[in-house]
């Protein structure tokens, strides 16, 4: 039997019977289209996951200094890293006031949280850490932090919140009743998130000092590294002064730790949970490939007449077993096609309602390989009872009733 037969004939054995059909699929359409919609979702989660990190800079690392003297733990490590020379980019605070933000008749407090500006307590190198571009104005100088400057640049949200159409640069702002003048603003760089890093509003650290309960600070900064492969050996070193100085604990306590392990253990943790859930998911596909296997089985007993015919006249074990697999692939195929559809529907639901009306769809290698699985399925549980029919001798085939 040629191929082209097979699949005609699979064709229409499906269509004579298209109610038990398409029960027969069930499980195969639920199952691949659950497992497509978890996988695509998870997938679409962390790359959001991973745009919030590159928003606030990559290849950064979190650094903690507290010392006992009372001394600044900010400038300590700010003054080492000038000495670590090009592998250090930036080093900044990474403090955040809560506060109220005025301009005019507008006040933070009175906004919707995800239109509030929120007030960041930074150092020169604020914007090189956080991967902000000035697009008018200026950015802080050194100047402005030595000389307690009250002074700011506003994140292009922050600004079109406050101003509308107005020009913010050297307009005054309130912080806490405090002026600040703003001398820049940020280019936009994550517009579509609803807790936007476009939403600060920059000031010198040692400004901060002039806010009511606020002294400006900070135990905890940013140090900016130039590319990944440098994380490590900075962090090594960092710890090692932060050791120095704090003798182990005896004069303070202090740690480096990088972001990028953040990122792993957040991109591990989505793994293990897409793995958990598509192992779940994957068990209709299971039932799914049962039910084939049974309703082939009853196929076969159906047509043993048409077996005992066929072998009668000498058609071969190997013609036989191809028929009963092509039907099988086809109805997982088939199956699976529909499964598909419905995923990609899932996924794009899934989108809009998670992710703020991103656009979600699964890849092209989930796709194929959601065809690829399903088509699989239906030879491997159809293999016992292609293998059966096959074995059917003519004599007891035709004898069948």
């Amino acid at each position: 039997m040629k191929f082209g037969q097979a699949v005609k004939m699979a064709v229409k054995s499906i269509l004579a019977k298209k109610g038990r059909s398409f029960l027969t699929m069930l499980g195969i359409i639920i199952g691949i289209a659950s497992v497509m919609t978890i996988v695509a979702t998870v997938s679409g989660y962390n790359a959001k996951m991973m745009e919030a990190f590159e928003a606030q800079g990559t290849n950064k690392i979190t650094v903690s200094l507290n010392l006992n003297s009372g001394e600044s733990g900010f400038e300590k490590i700010y003054d080492y890293c000038q000495g670590l020379g090009s592998d250090v980019v930036g080093v900044s605070p990474a403090s955040q006031i809560w506060t109220t933000v005025k301009y005019g008749a507008k006040a933070s407090d009175t906004m919707d949280w995800q239109e509030q500006p929120r007030v960041y307590l930074g150092s020169d190198q604020y914007s090189k850490v956080s991967s902000f571009e000035v697009a008018r104005g200026r950015d802080l100088s050194r100047l402005d932090i030595e000389e307690y400057h009250q002074v700011c640049v506003l994140g292009a949200r922050a600004a079109r919140v406050l101003f509308d159409y107005a020009d913010p640069l050297r307009q005054s702002i309130t912080i806490s009743g405090v002026p600040f003048t703003v001398v820049g603003i940020f280019a936009e760089k994550d517009a579509e998130s609803s807790y936007s890093v476009d939403s600060t509003i920059l000031i010198p650290y040692t400004a901060a000092r002039f806010i009511p309960n606020t002294d400006g600070s900070s135990s905890e900064c940013y140090v900016k590294v130039k590319d990944s492969q440098t994380i490590n050996p900075v962090m090594q070193r960092i710890q090692a002064y932060i050791n120095s100085l704090t003798q182990d604990g005896m004069y303070g306590w202090g740690y480096a730790y990088s972001e990028q392990q953040w990122q792993d253990e957040s991109s591990g943790v989505l793994t293990m949970i897409s793995v958990v859930l598509g192992g779940i998911a994957g068990i209709s596909l299971l039932v799914g490939g049962i039910g084939i296997m049974n309703i082939m089985l009853v196929t076969v007993t159906e047509r043993t007449r048409e077996i005992g015919i066929r072998r009668a006249i000498g058609a071969e074990r190997g013609s036989i077993v191809t028929q009963f697999l092509v039907e099988a692939a086809m109805i997982c195929g088939v199956g699976g096609v529909i499964g598909i559809i419905i995923g990609y529907g899932g996924t794009h639901l899934a989108g809009l309602l998670l992710f703020e009306g991103m656009s979600l769809y699964p890849s092209a290698e989930i796709t194929l390989g959601a065809f690829a699985f399903s088509v699989s399925l239906g030879i491997l549980f159809g293999m016992y009872p292609a293998i059966k029919a096959s074995g059917l001798q003519p004599v007891v085939a035709l004898r069948a009733e």
